[in-house]
C-alpha cells in the first residue's frame, strides 16, 4: 500500500497536465485538478488499486466572492481498503460555472451535485437528473452565494 505522498506523486506523474497544485496541511492532502481533466483523474483515483478511493464522502461548493475564479467544487474522498483520505478541488471559470459530473464514478455524487447546483448555481454536465433539491421549483436565485441577502428577498 502506497502512502499519500507517493499517491500524489503518482498522480502528478500520470497527469502532469491535469494537476494544478498539491498541498498538505495538518496531514491532510489536497490536489487541485483542472476542470477539463476532472473526470479522468476521478476515475483513476477510484479504479487504480493503489489509490482505491471508492467512497465519495462529501462534495460541496464554495463561494470566494472577490476572488477569481470565484467558485470552487471540493470533493472529499476516502479509501475503505487503505483507510486514507484525499481532498480534490476544481474551479470553474466565472463565465462558465459548469463542472463534469462524477456520478458515473461515485453514485453518491448524485444528491451532492444537485445540492451544489441548487444552492450555488454550479452546473454539472452529464448529470442524470440535475434539478433543484432544496428550494422550490421556479426559484431563480442561489441562496448560498455570498451576494444573496441574509434575510432573503
Amino acid at each position: 500500500m502506497a502512502n499519500l505522498e507517493e499517491l500524489v506523486g503518482k498522480l502528478k506523474e500520470n497527469f502532469p497536465q491535469a494537476i494544478e497544485e498539491t498541498a498538505v496541511s495538518r496531514d491532510e492532502h489536497t490536489i487541485r485538478v483542472k476542470r477539463s481533466h476532472l473526470l479522468e483523474v476521478a476515475r483513476f483515483l477510484k479504479d487504480d488499486p493503489e489509490c482505491g478511493f471508492d467512497f465519495l464522502s462529501d462534495l460541496c461548493g464554495v463561494d470566494y466572492m472577490g476572488r477569481v475564479p470565484r467558485f470552487e467544487v471540493v470533493y472529499h474522498l476516502y479509501s475503505l481498503r487503505h483507510r486514507h483520505r484525499l481532498r480534490m478541488k476544481t474551479s470553474p471559470p466565472d463565465e462558465d460555472l459548469t463542472v463534469p459530473s462524477v456520478v458515473s464514478v461515485w453514485k453518491t455524487a448524485d444528491w451532492h451535485e444537485r445540492e451544489c447546483y441548487d444552492l450555488l448555481g454550479i452546473t454539472f454536465s452529464d448529470h442524470p437528473d440535475l434539478r433543484r433539491i432544496l428550494t422550490p421549483d421556479g426559484f431563480k436565485e442561489y441562496p448560498l452565494r455570498k451576494d444573496f441577502p441574509l434575510r432573503g428577498r
